[in-house]
């Protein structure tokens, strides 16, 4: 299925159910879901990357298993809105991923600038340890993401 930029898009091909955040890194996936209503984001897990197969495998099974109805992808762009090399690796991922042949979901691409940071800052305020923020950082990532595209959606 086909990804996009605009929030309008993505809308129009949506149907009423769970959405999937996803912070994509470059050894891990930060993974976070929405409830059935689509407007809470919840932190789900860190998944250590692998091949893209067996990565683009568990993502079918976990959208199986809780019923998804469209990705979330945070797209890192540049503090000046310009695109580097993580912007083009993470485009490549989701176009490769819209042609798996499991994969039958609406992708919306989702600017996360500063999504690190804001999730950094609020775990070092609730002075959460630093082996333990880099256990929860990548799933807190996708929730802010996630959050941040489901708050664009029910306006």
């Amino acid at each position: 299925m086909a990804y996009t930029d605009s929030l309008n898009d993505f809308a129009g091909t949506l149907s009423a159910g769970r959405l999937l955040g996803l912070d994509l890194g470059s050894k891990t996936l930060g993974l976070a879901l929405s409830d059935t209503d689509a407007t809470i984001a919840t932190p789900f897990e860190t998944y250590p990357r692998g091949k893209f197969g067996h990565d683009a495998d568990a993502l079918c099974d976990l959208i199986d298993l809780h019923e998804i109805k469209g990705l979330v992808c945070g797209l890192p762009l540049n503090m000046d809105a310009s695109s580097g090399t993580r912007v083009q690796a993470t485009r490549a991922y989701v176009r490769n991923l819209s042609h798996h042949n499991r994969f039958a979901l609406p992708i919306l691409l989702w600017d996360e600038r500063l999504s690190s940071v804001a999730v950094e800052r609020t775990l070092l305020e609730a002075d959460v340890s630093r082996r333990r923020r880099a256990q929860v950082i990548d799933k807190m990532a996708a929730a802010f993401i996630l959050q941040g595209a489901l708050d664009a959606l029910n306006k």
